[in-house]
């Protein structure tokens, strides 16, 4: 039975240096790496958002980014912003 790869369009040995380096990734690392992955994430989508609704202020582009990222309840409850009538 062939083994599964997590990339077919990388060499085999590449991929396993890959595995390898993250198994040896220590935790607090990995850590770091989805906190800086998450902040330029949210970089990119405000950016779009900034281009979308260029005359937004900074607290309307945090609900339409907030918009984003949550459901449509909370973010009538909590900011009484309905992203079907005010836009995401």
């Amino acid at each position: 039975m062939p083994k599964e790869r997590l990339f077919e369009d990388t060499d085999e040995d590449a991929e396993r240096v890959l595995i390898d380096l993250t198994r040896a990734t220590p935790i607090w690392k990995k850590f770091e790496q989805v906190v800086a992955t998450t902040w330029l994430s949210r970089g990119f989508a405000l950016a779009g958002l900034r281009m979308r609704y260029p005359e937004a202020t900074e607290q309307e582009l945090k609900l339409r980014l907030g918009a984003l990222v949550l459901d449509r309840d909370t973010m009538i409850k909590v900011y009484g912003w309905d992203p079907e009538v005010r836009g995401y």
